[in-house]
């Protein structure tokens, strides 16, 4: 218990109280630091960064595509729920751990006006909007190409069964009534096998589109900064992070079952994306400011709209799909498997906030 009638104690918790705001006053600057500057050794880091980042994207998202040549890594096998797993664990720490605490703090600066910024939570707002906007996307999206598929589908059945009965009319009714049975089963699984395969397509796009808007800003604000001690950590966390993320993009690729050449694109799009972003982020460091409110605003905004898409991605069209599935659902020691990769997922990708 402290004595206050005691000078001493009286004195310094005065002091203390005087020197609080002054402190944090001097914490909160909207000035660049020039203290730790090195352009040139900057620029060294920025262009091991571009070829560490995109050699570790581009063999994360190729990696799950190999079920073609490693039966292992096929859609239907365990290996394949428990490598798609620890990347959605991954994504979903990407957006909770750091992509929206980083929104927050963009759009919370003291460089900002208090009116509106300090007033209202705009990070968790838009990361809600955004969330709600992708769940109405994937809806209109997968309802739209399904009907378009089905009405594809009912008319080339209403050819062939036009064919049928012209070559079949000698044969026996029961015959042809037990055909027309059969071809209705077969006709009925391949319906929901292309509902399903349109529901992968629609979720692999979505989710590049989550990843790519923050891979953007990540690497802009990489490549803008000309402190060597800011740039040396991010570079190892980039790369694991591209990597893991590469992983869980091209499970949802691999299961799409693309043709080759989007497969390509969609890859070499995501391999590309941060050290594109880190290229433009050199060319402009001059003249860009990230302290500045046009900047912290364009960011935050940009990452809480990313950070709704990726946990919405990783709760719903990842884990939610993968752990309903009746595959897993019949298997105890999958189950098992798939929840422990999941949290490892999760865990190391977290940790890598302390170096990011």
């Amino acid at each position: 218990m402290i004595n206050f009638k005691q000078p001493q104690l009286m004195t310094f918790f005065c002091c203390f109280l005087i020197l609080i705001p002054s402190l944090v006053q001097g914490e909160c600057t909207c000035e660049p630091e020039d203290e730790d500057r090195n352009k040139s050794l900057a620029l060294k880091y920025k262009i091991a960064a571009i070829a560490s980042i995109l050699v570790a994207g581009a063999i994360g998202v190729c990696f799950p595509l190999l079920g073609n040549v490693i039966e292992a890594l096929r859609p239907d096998k365990n290996l394949f729920f428990l490598i798609k797993a620890f990347a959605a664990g991954v994504i979903l720490s990407t957006g909770f751990i750091h992509v929206l605490p980083d929104a927050t703090e963009s759009l919370t600066s003291p460089c900002l006006n208090e009116n509106p910024w300090g007033k209202f939570p705009f990070a968790g707002l838009l990361a809600m909007t955004a969330a709600i906007g992708t769940l109405m996307v994937d809806v209109f999206a997968t309802s739209h190409y399904t009907k378009s598929h089905l009405h594809k589908t009912q008319q080339n059945h209403e050819g062939d069964e036009e064919k049928t009965e012209q070559t079949e009319n000698h044969l026996h009714v029961h015959t042809h009534a037990t055909h027309g049975h059969s071809h209705g089963s077969v006709s009925m699984l391949e319906r929901a096998d292309s509902a399903q395969l349109l529901r992968h397509r629609v979720v692999s796009q979505v989710l590049e589109l989550g990843i790519v808007v923050h891979s953007v800003i990540i690497g802009i604000s990489l490549g803008a900064s000309e402190s060597p001690k800011t740039i040396k950590p991010l570079v190892a966390a980039l790369t694991f992070h591209q990597f893991f993320e590469g992983m869980g993009l091209g499970g949802c690729i691999s299961q799409a079952k693309f043709k080759g050449r989007s497969v390509a694109i969609m890859s070499l799009f995501f391999s590309l994306t941060t050290p594109v972003g880190i290229a433009i982020g050199i060319v402009i460091t001059n003249a860009y400011d990230e302290n500045s409110p046009t900047a912290l605003i364009v960011e935050g905004l940009l990452n809480a709209a990313s950070s709704g898409i990726l946990i919405y991605m990783a709760l719903v069209d990842l884990l939610a799909a993968d752990f309903m599935n009746p595959k897993l659902q019949s298997n105890g020691i999958l189950q098992v498997g798939a929840s422990v990769s999941l949290l490892l997922g999760a865990g190391l990708m977290s940790l890598l906030a302390i170096w990011a």
